[in-house]
Formats: structure tokens, C-alpha cells, sequence
């Protein structure tokens, strides 16, 4: 993305400073879905960047829950935070004017979208939902888009209320449990996010069995899929509305070259390989907030 580096240089040049007006640090949170010490191992390198680019102390956040995240944006502690589709939802209708979505995570095969995996251990029988009926099943979180938020409705959909069609439906608390959980046999079946590419055995290019996978938490070979949802929008990337432009657009530019100036960085912040992060806006995610809204009966 080095054409946005290069639009953006001439709004940032004005201010010639080596760090960013109007700021005295600058906090990015990070989503749950792994454990703080890999979230926060993961995301150093593009902490440091930042850093750099603005000359201001930065710290990173590694909030327990979604929710977490979700309130220190809202409230104005974070400052930029990678948000999954429905945490972005949530925030807008509280408050429409918090948060920006400036990028998003751009697979190799060019697409901007991601699934949600319905997955069992191999050797438990499981192959299909059909036959995780009257098992116990594992949701992520209640904010997470493809933990609960999509597969949720989609299965509700078709199967009728999930209460009543798994023996037991049980929240993790974030992707990393679920996929433990049903490595370990917790839960007899659940859900995380892959962007579907790849060989299964790898977790995918790029998600959150990836990332497992990477940790050496689950050998792949012993999970198998069982579902897969329909395409979800990739989360944004979001900064703060009322940050100084010239500090959004700093962070943008730098985010945006990242897959081009340090790759392994961008694999950390991406979860895995991804080809780009590319612009997005409110537009993409309308369908989200929709079914967001619906859900929390507004």
C-alpha cells in the first residue's frame, strides 16, 4: 500500500515534528482470542513501529474479554484497536462517533472475508452438526462475530433454538479456548475463524487455528471441520474519531505498508499470512450492524 504512504505524506508533512501533536501516548487494544503474553508477543514489533512514527510512548492493552476492548474505545482510552465485525457493530450503536474503520486484512487471494468453522475432535464421530446434536457445543464470546454472533444465527436458522439442539451450549471465552477445549474434550464441538485458504492441517493461512496451530496448542490432524458458515466481512482496523488527523494518518500509512516493510511483523498482527491491509469504511459492515441490531432487539 505504498500509493496511501504517499497520499497521506503530504498531510503529515506540515507538521515536521518527530512526534504527534495533541498526544502524549497513544494505547492500542488487543482482542481476546489467544492468551495477553502471545497477544502481546505478537503485536510488539508493530507497537514499536508506532511508536516510532509518532515519538510518543505507546502501550498495548490485552483486555481479558472482547468487552474490554469494546469500552475502552467507546470510553476513550484506545486509541486503535483491529475489531472483529461485530465488536465494530456495537460500538457504532453506541456511539457513532467513536471509532473510524480505516483498514482491513486483504487474504491471498485477494478477498476481504473470513469463516466461521464448525469443528470437532477426529476421533470423536463428529463430522457434521447432525451429529453434534444433544453434545455440549462451544461459542467463543457473546461480541465476537464469528464465535457466536454468525454461527449463531446461521445455526439457529436451521436447526431451531440451540439450547434445545445441543445438550449444552457453553461460552469459552474467546477462539484459543474453544479450540483447546475441543482438542482436549471439553466441549464435544465448537466454533473459531479461519479464512478458509490453505490446507486444514496448517489452520489455514491465516485465523485463529493458525495461530493455534503456530503455538503448537492443537496438532490440526486431530481436529476435523464439521461447518462452515457463509462469507463474513473482514473486521476493521479502528482508530479514535477525536484523535489529531495528522496522528491517524501516521498510523494508517504505516499499517497499510506493513505486509511491504516488515513482513514477519504483519504476519503477528494478521494472525497469520495474509497478502495486504487495504481501506474500508462504515459501508462495508451495514449488513453487520443490521443483524446486530436485530439481535440486541433495538
Amino acid at each position: 500500500m505504498k500509493h496511501l504512504l504517499l497520499a497521506l505524506a503530504a498531510t503529515t508533512a506540515l507538521t515536521g515534528a518527530a512526534s504527534a501533536e495533541g498526544i502524549t501516548q497513544f494505547n492500542v487494544g488487543i482482542l481476546g482470542g489467544e492468551n495477553a503474553q502471545d497477544r502481546m508477543t505478537s503485536n510488539e514489533c508493530y507497537r514499536a513501529k508506532i511508536e516510532e512514527a509518532l515519538g510518543v510512548p505507546v502501550k498495548v492493552f490485552t483486555p481479558a474479554d472482547y468487552d474490554g476492548v469494546i469500552q475502552g474505545l467507546l470510553g476513550g482510552t484506545l486509541d486503535l484497536a483491529w475489531l472483529g465485525a461485530s465488536g465494530y457493530a456495537k460500538i457504532y450503536l453506541t456511539d457513532p462517533e467513536a471509532v473510524e474503520p480505516v483498514l482491513t486484512k486483504q487474504n491471498m487471494d485477494g478477498s476481504t472475508g473470513y469463516y466461521s468453522i464448525g469443528f470437532a475432535r477426529k476421533d470423536s464421530g463428529i463430522t457434521s452438526i447432525e451429529d453434534a446434536k444433544g453434545k455440549v457445543f462451544a461459542f467463543g464470546e457473546p461480541n465476537s462475530t464469528s464465535g457466536y454472533l454468525v454461527p449463531g444465527a446461521e445455526l439457529q436458522e436451521k436447526y431451531g433454538k440451540l439450547e434445545d439442539y445441543f445438550g449444552e451450549v457453553k461460552f469459552s471465552g474467546g477462539h484459543e479456548q474453544t479450540i483447546v477445549g475441543v482438542a482436549k474434550g471439553d466441549f464435544d464441538a465448537g466454533v473459531s475463524w479461519a479464512d478458509g485458504l490453505g490446507n486444514w492441517e496448517d489452520g489455514y493461512n491465516s485465523g485463529a487455528f493458525r495461530k493455534a496451530a503456530d503455538a503448537g496448542l492443537v496438532d490440526m490432524n486431530d481436529l476435523v471441520e464439521i461447518w462452515k458458515s457463509k462469507l463474513i466481512p473482514e473486521g476493521p482496523m479502528v482508530v479514535r474519531k477525536a484523535l489529531p488527523q495528522d496522528v491517524k494518518d501516521k498510523v494508517i500509512a504505516l499499517t497499510a505498508d506493513l505486509h511491504e516493510t516488515d513482513k514477519d511483523c504483519a504476519y503477528g498482527v494478521a494472525a497469520g499470512e495474509a497478502k495486504d491491509f487495504v481501506p474500508v469504511t462504515h459501508d462495508e459492515y451495514l449488513g453487520i450492524v443490521a443483524a446486530r441490531k436485530l439481535q440486541e432487539g433495538m
